[in-house]
Parts: structure tokens; sequence; C-alpha cells
């Protein structure tokens, strides 16, 4: 197959890049807005027929959650009209495509595990627009994927890891909020279950991936200084409204895995261990 890869200099992205290398059977196009810009249609269109197209991974996306609440309307084209776009040109050619959706799609107010159906509510612009770019490329394309994911790190780019690491060797103290509670995802893991879904076939419909575990972006601060060997930084609990935002973040946005590793028969690692890894790949790159 020939496929195409929006967003290619993102975490998700570079973490695509890497593991394409042991998925060689395909054809990948990896593109950034300088090879494509998706929120051009005439473009889109032109590339997916002169490439022959067969599937999408759309990994691009206006992530910066609090910038986005004063600006909406840039949010909304690169998150709702862009995988519109992409979702009607490879549907013309009978394709695939995967788009990368976020927690955020739910308020946070449940006390157990979000699945797939539940009712989504968000209270972002970074959600809402993340949310119609769901429902735009379900509507436009009949073979499509959402994947909704959560706390993304790796080792390249701006993240909460590389930050908490740059800050606990930084400074003798930190405060981090303890009242929000979902689950890390290693990029690379979501990009191993993303190839998994290309090879094994994309069966369409909404699914979850994150990590395995349930934790506290506190708790999360304290083990990534326990596993980088960071000793002289105390980290604070802080509640949320010590530490108020531009856009409001969901309390509570633990996701169900259940219908993604049944329907690929994926096994799905224990957040702490994917974190050991990604640190041990930052530490040897020094």
């Amino acid at each position: 197959m020939n496929i195409l890869v929006t967003g290619c200099n993102g975490q998700l992205g570079n973490e695509m890049q890497l593991l394409e290398k042991e998925n060689s059977q395909h054809t990948y196009f990896n593109t950034d807005v300088a090879e494509l810009d998706i929120t051009n249609q005439e473009a889109i269109e032109q590339f997916v027929a002169s490439h022959e197209i067969d599937g999408i991974v759309n990994c691009a996306a206006y992530t910066a959650v609090d910038k986005a609440e004063d600006n909406e309307e840039f949010c909304s084209v690169l998150n709702s009209i862009a995988p519109a776009y992409l979702a009607a040109a490879i549907e013309k050619r009978g394709g695939w495509m995967i788009q990368i959706s976020t927690d955020y799609v739910f308020d946070g107010t449940q006390h157990t595990p979000y699945v797939e159906d539940d009712d989504t509510c968000p209270n972002s612009v970074y959600g809402k627009t993340k949310l119609v770019g769901e429902l735009n490329v379900q509507k436009l394309c009949k073979q499509s994927m959402i994947i909704r994911t959560a706390w993304l790190y790796s080792t390249f780019g701006n993240n909460f890891v590389k930050t908490m690491i740059r800050l606990g060797q930084e400074k003798p103290e930190l405060g981090v909020i303890f009242d929000q509670i979902g689950t890390p995802t290693y990029a690379r893991d979501l990009a191993a279950a993303i190839f998994t879904a290309i090879n094994k076939g994309v069966v369409p419909g909404v699914y979850h991936f994150s990590n395995e575990g349930v934790i506290s972006w506190y708790d999360f601060t304290k083990a990534i200084h326990r596993l980088a060997g960071i000793t002289t930084c105390h980290v604070r609990p802080l509640h949320t409204a010590e530490y108020p935002t531009p856009a409001n973040r969901p309390h509570y946005s633990v996701l169900d895995k259940t219908k993604i590793k049944q329907t690929y028969q994926m096994e799905v690692p224990y957040w702490e261990e994917s974190l050991r890894e990604c640190i041990e790949k930052l530490m040897n790159e020094k």
C-alpha cells in the first residue's frame, strides 16, 4: 500500500518514521506542512491522486491546549476542517484513514474509565475542535478509525517528561497538579498500535489507546524524577485551583482500552515500563 502520514515532525510522526523500517512492506509518504499543507483541499486531492494513496494516518494537529482558547479559528482549521479534507480525498480512492484524537473530548467528570461510546462533552476549544474532526472523518470516510489517546510523550519535541526532567535538574522545588488523573502514553507504543492496525487491516470505529495503569500528574513527575536519577528537587502536590490555566482540563480521563486490545489482539505496555524505556533513550542521547 501507499500510505500518507501527516504531521511527521511531531512526536507521533517521528516515532512512526522510526517504526516504518520494521514495516517496510508498504510505501510511506511522510509529510509535514512543508511537503503538504493539509489546510489546502486542492493540494491534498492532488497529492492523494498523484501518489495513488491507499491509506492516511493523520498525526497532524493543533495541540497547544491553552493557546487554542485565544486561537479558535486556526485550531478549528487544523483539527476539524483539515481532517475532513483528508477523509474526503481518501474516500474518493476507496481507501482508509486513521485519525488521532484525544481524551479532551470528555469533560473528565466520570470516575470510571471512559469507553468509546460514552457521551462526549468537551469543555475546551482544543477538545471541541478535535471532536468535530472525529465526526467529520467518520462522516466522510467509511473506512475510518479514530484513536483517542492521552498524555503523549516521547524523546522528540517538547513534552511533559522532558520538561519535568529539565525543571527537576534546575529547580530545588516544583509544584505539580495531583487532582487530575489519567494515563501517560509513550508515542512509540501508540505508533506500534497504529502499525498493528494497518498490517491487520483497519476495522472502522472509535478506539481508545494509552498505556496501562492510572496516575496523577504529581505521581507521574515523582516517577520521572526517580527514573531519571533526580534527587535534589522536592515535588509538592498542587490542587488544580492553585495552578489556573486558560483551558479547562479533564480531572479524570482514564481511557478503557478493551476494544482495541480485543479487536487487534494486542498487548499494551504498563506506563512505568514505557516511561523507563523513554528516559533511558533520553539519557543515552546526552
